[in-house]
């Protein structure tokens, strides 16, 4: 078993959750979402936050397996990482700030492509880093179709 370095660990964990924080600030709450027709299947609000937070660390620990400095190749994989963290900063930005539903579609399915990409770029070079991205792959196909049910609806 390779030992834990602690501070890269805190590191890569404490980047998803500051920018999922960060953007709930940018974003100015989620009162929006309770406004909305919702498409069948919607839960309820509550529930975003705790699966979020959920999702951050988990892609935190799949991050810090790819982002050991001995690990050759990870460089491609951790700019799809960096890249969807973008996009999924953006998202809720877009989403419950600008209130642009249509837009916010076309970034959700970017975010599915790039978690997707992601999780195969991880999967070449940690088999449990990618499994640790499957469920965030899954509720983020599920958000799209929430924006996209929402967009229709409303």
């Amino acid at each position: 078993m390779k030992p834990i370095h602690l501070k890269r660990l805190l590191a890569c964990l404490l980047l998803p959750l500051a920018g999922g924080g960060l953007a709930i600030l940018l974003a100015g709450g989620a009162g929006y979402y309770q406004t909305l027709r919702l498409p069948p299947l919607a839960p309820p609000g509550w529930l975003f936050p705790v699966v979020w937070t959920a999702l951050y660390l988990l892609m935190g620990v799949a991050a810090y397996r790819i982002s050991d400095p001995r690990q050759a190749n990870r460089r491609a994989a951790l700019r799809y990482y960096y890249g969807q963290l973008a996009v999924n900063l953006l998202w809720p930005i877009v989403f419950f700030r600008l209130h642009a539903l249509v837009l916010s579609c076309a970034l959700i399915l970017a975010l599915v492509a790039l978690v997707a990409a992601t999780l195969l770029e991880f999967r070449r070079l940690d088999r449990l880093a990618a499994r640790l991205f499957v469920p965030y792959l899954v509720w983020t196909a599920f958000a799209a179709y929430l924006n996209l049910g929402i967009a229709v609806l409303n």
